[in-house]
């Protein structure tokens, strides 16, 4: 079931409501060459995408189907410099595809997804790996783990309106060194598939963001640290932890 939205009234922009009883906390993203901002909705995580990174977690390769994590809007920077967090538990760096939906949607069909796609970022999912292990042990919730603030740095968004990527380099350097090193051909379960996947369970609307996964070599982040990550096709991203 597709919404029809049309992008070009979405980057224009639209009046918002101005009787709330407070004002409320917007979040948003910059695309690269592009004037306006895109309000940010929803943030889903999938897990598991890439088989060699489950192969280093210790984990099943699941094929069957997807299981989806969330963070808050909040964990989204594109700042350079970010604080490195209290607590950091093992702080470790995840670099991936994110995916921007431009249109409205629920149930979307497999070969209509690539219309709901706005455009792509290069991020990095900064996990707590030791709360996470924690709350895994427990069978509870990684929210903590995942969730805090500026715990997904994003570039600036590229506008790519219905471009389906299915290949394409992904990188990630620490201080130098090279990390991570991939390909996005390599997902279990690829853009499309998540889309419809997780259209069939809510509706997903312009402005939601989809972390699709990482490749084997998330490794440990200390404070000073420089990760440079990078997506062909997609751009660039630096954090500097202060």
């Amino acid at each position: 079931m597709t919404y029809q939205v049309n992008h070009r009234q979405l980057l224009n922009g639209n009046n918002m409501k101005d009787n709330f009883l407070f004002k409320p906390k917007n979040h948003s993203i910059k695309i690269l060459n592009h004037k306006n901002d895109i309000p940010i909705g929803k943030i889903f995580c999938v897990g598991r995408n890439y088989p060699k990174h489950a192969e280093e977690m210790n984990e099943p390769i699941e094929r069957d189907e997807p299981f989806f994590f969330s963070k808050p809007p909040q964990s989204i920077t594109q700042e350079t410099l970010i604080s490195y967090p209290n607590n950091p538990n093992n702080l470790q760096h995840e670099v991936e595809l994110v995916v921007v939906i431009g249109l409205e949607g629920k149930e979307i069909q497999l070969k209509e997804s690539y219309k709901h796609i706005l455009g792509y970022a290069v991020g990095i999912d900064l996990t707590k790996r030791e709360l996470q292990k924690i709350a895994k042990a427990n069978s509870k919730p990684w929210d903590l783990s995942k969730g805090f603030d500026n715990s997904a740095p994003i570039s600036l968004m590229k506008l790519n309106q219905n471009i389906l990527l299915r290949e394409g380099k992904i990188e990630l350097r620490l201080n130098g060194s090279i990390k991570q090193s991939g390909n996005i051909s390599e997902m279990i379960w690829p853009v499309d598939q998540l889309i419809s996947y997780l259209s069939n369970f809510i509706t997903l609307y312009p402005g939601d963001i989809i972390f699709t996964g990482t490749p084997a070599g998330v490794g440990k982040v200390l404070k000073n640290d420089k990760i440079e990550a990078w997506i062909e096709g997609v751009g660039n991203l630096e954090v500097i932890f202060n």
